[in-house]
């Protein structure tokens, strides 16, 4: 289970008891980040990506990996930082050979915000074995981007079903930088939409309001069954 910890808030100075959530790692341990109970919390004034993930090794395989950095928002309106202590920033990891075996069934983050569902496909990416995922630099015209070493994915989170032009601009991107590419919607797709990812080979996938990503065509079907492998 979880360590938790009290926690001020600065700006009320209201106490919440805060237990860190814990992620699935590859080899099916649970993981949580360490809390840091002399270090005081901090504000979240704004976002930087770098900032958002924190390196934490698991305590059943030795792996080191990213994972969303913890966050507690308060009832007067402020978002906490919570500290966690002996972790680097994700953006100085170095992960390490991963533990072969095989792949658990997903565990998937609720989505309420933008930023959830940005995790919840970065921890799916994760689990078909995808490391170092960070924003892509070149990021799309709608939605947020995605990349890791081999692979370009779209999150979209708007409330429209993804177009023909979104896939078609998402794919011709990944032909570029000569990697697969994945879309993953909240909305869904058009039918015109989906046919262009069938001819293209684009993997698609719906995200519910759980974080689970369903596949709706067979390349997303391959991928979801064979990973990177």
């Amino acid at each position: 289970m979880s360590e938790s910890m009290s926690v001020r808030c600065p700006a009320c100075g209201h106490e919440h008891l805060y237990a860190a959530p814990s992620y699935p790692c590859v080899c099916g341990a649970p993981v949580a980040p360490p809390l840091d109970r002399h270090a005081a919390a901090t504000t979240v004034t704004h976002r930087v990506w770098d900032e958002e993930w924190v390196a934490v090794r698991c305590a059943a395989c030795g792996r080191r990996n990213q994972w969303p950095r913890p966050e507690l928002g308060c009832p007067c309106g402020t978002t906490l930082r919570i500290p966690v202590s002996g972790a680097p920033a994700a953006g100085h990891a170095n992960p390490e050979a991963a533990c072969p075996a095989p792949r658990r069934a997903f565990q998937p983050m609720a989505i309420r915000t933008t930023g959830d569902a940005v995790t919840a496909v970065a921890l799916y990416l994760r689990r078909l074995g995808y490391r170092d995922i960070r924003r892509a630099d070149q990021q799309p015209p709608s939605g947020i981007g995605l990349a890791a070493r081999g692979v370009l994915a779209q999150v979209d989170p708007t409330l429209r079903p993804a177009s023909p032009g979104d896939v078609e601009c998402l794919w011709l991107t990944a032909m570029t930088e000569s990697v697969i590419c994945v879309y993953f919607s909240l909305a869904g797709y058009t039918d015109t939409a989906r046919s262009s990812a069938d001819t293209l080979s684009v993997p698609l996938f719906v995200l519910d309001l759980t974080g689970t990503p369903r596949a709706i065509n067979d390349p997303a079907d391959r991928l979801d069954a064979s990973g990177t492998a």
